[in-house]
């Protein structure tokens, strides 16, 4: 869940609402990049779910009490094999600003981007940075979760009954499902599916990896507003 809204300036993630610091990449983006000064207002996060006001600076001062937000349920999860380009970073950034809980990669049969040694270090770092900077900008309270790679059947184990595999003609997200694997554009291999996995269906056409990412994810937080509301199918 996010801050409402952006009436208090800027958003930024700290190790300590209490002995807040700034790291110097983002003091540097909002003093030169949004041109915030000393004693601006803005808000700060510990990543966790609390926040508070404070006033701008490499030690911003606080200047509210600490809010904490609880946690949407039940969190959201968004699977997806890694595209070629920027593609996959982009797909992160805006999973993130959607408010999806945890994003896996995985590692498919057919997927033409492949991790491996330390490259699964570096790729996650450079995903995990785009997503806290989405994070900030979407004022979020709490990081999502980087995760992967992990095979279709790895990530079944993890998630239990909520996992469904996106593929046309499936059933239509419904609030039972939680977690939503997309495969590489080349499809899936025939024989990574359980033939037991439940399938959604992410509307017509035929979606990039990416789009159908973002599908998923609004299709599940639209389901899990309905629940919170009591009214969902």
């Amino acid at each position: 869940m996010s801050i409402p809204d952006g009436r208090h300036g800027p958003h930024a993630f700290v190790a300590d609402l209490d002995a807040p610091l700034l790291s110097p990449d983002d003091h540097a983006h909002l003093s030169r990049s949004l041109r915030l000064r000393p004693g601006d207002p803005m808000t700060i996060c510990d990543a966790r779910g609390s926040w508070r006001r404070a006033r701008f600076d490499l030690v911003p001062e606080p200047d509210g009490p600490v809010v904490f937000v609880p946690a949407r349920q039940p969190p959201v999860t968004v699977a997806m094999a890694p595209v070629k380009g920027e593609r996959t970073r982009w797909a992160v950034q805006k999973l993130t600003e959607l408010g999806v809980d945890r994003i896996v990669m995985l590692e498919t049969e057919r997927g033409v981007v492949r991790w491996s040694g330390s490259r699964v270090e570096r790729s996650l770092a450079r995903l995990s940075a785009v997503a806290r900077s989405a994070a900030a900008q979407s004022r979020r309270v709490r990081l999502p979760l980087i995760e992967g790679p992990m095979t279709l059947s790895e990530l079944a184990a993890a998630a239990g009954a909520g996992l469904a595999v996106a593929e046309r003609g499936g059933d239509p997200i419904s609030s039972i499902t939680h977690t939503v694997a997309i495969g590489p554009e080349g499809g899936w291999g025939d024989t990574e599916i359980d033939p037991g996995m439940p399938r959604v269906d992410l509307g017509p056409g035929v979606l990039r990896a990416e789009t159908a990412a973002l599908s998923a994810a609004v299709l599940m937080g639209f389901k899990r507003d309905e629940l919170a509301r009591g009214h969902s199918e």
